[in-house]
């Protein structure tokens, strides 16, 4: 397999998109990140990448095949709100992930990595029906990727909280529900991207007792063999 060069990032000035950005420029990659707002512009290249200004759910597939032209690989980390909208939920959740699938289809990348839910987000806490459906269109949108000819791989973190990695974590087809750190995320998809035999793949992370790339070279004995959990 090719070395991972040029990396596209959907939900780039995200909170964990940001910080996988930095990540991935640090290691030498060429990083190109899609934003919403104009003035987010600067923050990418504040850390080195090269922001396009695009809006997921709403944008052509035909423009997001000129932003993912020439790339080795998709990560989306864009994600509405818990609580947003349903109309939101679907396109950024929804139809945004649906149209860059399309365009790394067309222009050939083949690498698509996409941050999803836990299944057992919120249970036991009276989700309404906002949340309900917000986990309706996650699924819906990993089980139309895993339909196609790509090697994607499904991030499925626990509860996402802003404190500081600890940089161990736990990764599995099917682990205990519990938080993890947007920091240990980031860390945990910028390994997933510079390791190609990770592909067609749903990895449940959470914090735990491995370091990165102690649970991904693990992983690596389930590529292409991963099975769905029932939200």
């Amino acid at each position: 397999m090719k070395p991972v060069r040029k990396v596209v990032i959907a939900g780039a000035t995200g909170p964990t998109g940001i910080q996988l950005a930095g990540r991935l420029v640090a290691r030498g990659l060429q990083v190109t990140g899609i934003h919403r707002r104009i003035a987010q512009a600067e923050v990418l290249r504040a850390i080195g990448a090269e922001p396009v200004h695009a809006q997921l759910g709403e944008d052509t597939v035909q423009r997001f095949e000129e932003i993912v032209q020439g790339a080795d690989a998709i990560v989306y980390t864009a994600g509405s709100a818990v609580g947003a909208p349903n109309a939101e939920a679907e396109r950024v959740d929804g139809l945004g992930v649906s149209r860059l699938a399309e365009a790394a289809l067309a222009t050939g990348v083949r690498r698509f990595i996409l941050v999803s839910v836990f299944p057992d987000a919120g249970r036991g806490q009276n989700p309404d029906a906002a949340f309900e459906h917000y986990m309706r269109v996650k699924r819906e949108a990993e089980t139309a990727l895993a339909a196609l000819p790509l090697n994607w791989v499904i991030v499925r973190p626990g509860t996402l909280t802003d404190a500081p990695g600890g940089g161990q974590v736990q990764a599995g087809l099917a682990i205990p529900y519990a938080g993890i750190s947007r920091e240990d995320l980031a860390e945990t998809l910028a390994e997933i991207v510079l390791v190609p035999e990770l592909h067609r793949l749903i990895i449940e992370l959470t914090a735990g007792q491995q370091t990165v790339q102690e649970a991904l070279q693990d992983m690596t004995a389930f590529s292409g063999k991963s099975v769905f959990c029932v939200h």
